[in-house]
């Protein structure tokens, strides 16, 4: 089935995110916990970024877990954190056979320390695989990577105030600018993302990559996340490479 989707050379999205919608609503239909979805989920999560990989994908963010889920039960989000637990320690091999290199968008302070520790050997133990590049958008909230991006903006003031030994209000006033706000964003040096995916049919963007993602193509499935396979990363791309992106400019 994967195969039927046939894919044009250009243009490949450098960059897609994913927002993985749709893990408890899969189990209620087979009447099975909520929990199922999310192992399901994440089974699906390895297959996805298996594909993206063998199309030569170098970006790949993925909203794991955002700032607002923390609002589900006890019981969830521990089997959720539990899930991201397992995942980061057990693949390892599958990183290195890939050379799929890990790397973290999100608040780590809101995070349990054991989850910081995987998610910090993860990202160091891959750092060096010139491969997909995943994302983990792990205590991620769009909002709330722009609030923090700010706080380091204004700390990089706040150091340049004790090196000049002057009162940052008897200073020149610093301007503000887009380059300098994603100076301080998690991953600046990652590109903004191309393609924005959203399963399970819902039409919103959740708090996700709201600084990046402004100017990104969004495409919609109404197929839920665990049963997402490679046809449909196919079908998305395929979709994305018959738009035009002008950007805001016009075609001339």
């Amino acid at each position: 089935m994967a195969s039927s989707v046939v894919l044009a050379s250009s243009p490949l999205p450098r960059h897609i995110g994913i927002i993985m919608d749709g893990n408890g609503r899969w189990a209620q239909r087979k009447n099975q916990l909520r929990t199922q979805g999310h192992l399901e989920g994440l089974k699906t999560a390895k297959k996805i970024v298996k594909a993206a990989s063998d199309l030569h994908i170098q970006f790949l963010t993925l909203y794991v877990f955002s700032t607002e889920n923390w609002k589900r039960t006890a019981e969830e989000v521990r089997f959720i954190m539990g899930l991201v637990k397992q995942y980061l320690k057990a693949e390892l091999d599958f990183y290195r056979e890939n050379r799929i290199r890990i790397r973290h968008a999100g608040d780590p302070g809101g995070l349990p320390r054991d989850i910081v520790r995987e998610l910090e050997e993860a990202c160091e133990d891959t750092r060096s695989f010139e491969g997909l590049q995943v994302i983990l958008a792990l205590n991620y909230g769009g909002r709330d990577a722009i609030v923090r991006a700010v706080g380091r903006w204004l700390d990089s003031l706040k150091k340049i105030e004790k090196i000049e030994k002057k009162p940052l209000e008897k200073r020149v006033p610093v301007k503000i600018t887009e380059e300098g706000i994603r100076s301080c964003l998690d991953n600046p040096d990652i590109p903004d993302p191309d393609l924005i995916i959203r399963t399970a049919g819902e039409y919103r963007t959740s708090n996700f990559l709201l600084w990046e993602g402004a100017y990104a193509e969004y495409y919609f499935s109404e197929t839920l996340w665990p049963d997402w396979t490679e046809a449909d990363l196919r079908v998305a791309i395929a979709a994305y490479q018959q738009r035009e992106r002008r950007f805001g400019g016009s075609k001339p």
